[in-house]
């Protein structure tokens, strides 16, 4: 389990960066990854370009990994996200990547989930919902 949280660090570890060390290495050639917003990504060469392209528009300011479940074929990743977009967006959120492996310890699928921040309590102020704002990522 330790060698494939190595690599999930590392993943991690080019976003912050901004760099590709060895996208290649860590991604099946057929593999799946999905975003927390909705893209999808298939192969590792459309992995290589959407990251190569996204930080040109942005930087990964903080990826923190809060913990690791592993199963059988499968991780689950729990983190906190943010990032500072260079048209002035910035956005936060916390996270799980849900990860299934291949046979050759190459991530074969990714699925990230996202929970929008500030978290708050809707009937804080009685019985009525008071929400902030139910588009989940604006």
């Amino acid at each position: 389990m330790e060698g494939r949280e190595e690599i999930i660090r590392r993943w991690f570890a080019m976003w912050l960066e901004g760099k590709d060390q060895g996208i290649r290495e860590i991604f099946a050639e057929d593999c799946v990854y999905v975003e927390s917003w909705g893209p999808i990504y298939h192969g590792v060469q459309a992995v290589e370009h959407w990251f190569s392209e996204w930080n040109t528009r942005g930087k990964v300011v903080t990826w923190e990994i809060r913990q690791f479940f592993h199963q059988g074929d499968q991780t689950v990743v729990e983190w906190y996200f943010q990032d500072q977009m260079e048209d002035g967006r910035a956005e936060n959120f916390d996270g799980v990547s849900l990860i299934r492996w291949e046979k050759d310890g190459k991530i074969g699928a990714l699925k990230e989930f996202g929970c929008k921040l500030p978290h708050y309590d809707p009937y804080e102020t009685g019985e009525k919902a008071q929400l902030q704002n139910e588009d989940m990522w604006t």
